[in-house]
């Protein structure tokens, strides 16, 4: 992380509520991508993919490093997540990929696609699978 980097001392507990939380958002996020293609919201899918997918690396940076970030910039996570554990390169990319749709998931006017949403819940799935794997 660069020396500017904001992170939080956050220890096993606390990875597994994070765990918990990443979980319920991937199991939404599946249901809602599994609906009627008239129904389904490729935003929506992709918006609770990446919420997964942070609580993921927060889990599994607090599981094997006892801290998270916390800065502003979701992006400085990624490198924190690469010290976490054997896997944490492939955690990191995950969460690099998730970020790069972050902002139009959750704020943007501009409509997430189908093959982005279902790219955002494959890395969501590597990263709540990392972290659990992490943890046991």
């Amino acid at each position: 992380m660069t020396p500017s980097a904001r992170t939080q001392d956050c220890n096993r507990a606390q990875a597994t509520v994070r765990l918990s939380q990443a979980r319920a958002f991937l199991d939404v996020a599946e249901l809602v991508s599994g609906e009627d293609d008239e129904l389904a919201n490729d935003n929506v899918v992709a918006a609770l993919a990446v919420l997964a997918g942070i609580a993921a690396a927060d889990a599994a940076c607090c599981g094997t490093l006892g801290r998270r970030s916390r800065g502003q910039d979701h992006r400085q996570a990624i490198q924190l997540v690469s010290q976490a554990g054997p896997d944490g390169k492939t955690l990191s990319r995950a969460l690099g990929r998730m970020l790069d749709i972050k902002d139009n998931a959750h704020y943007g006017m501009i409509y997430v696609g189908a093959l982005q949403a279902k790219a955002a819940l494959r890395n969501a799935r590597t990263l709540v699978d990392g972290a659990a794997r992490l943890l046991m």
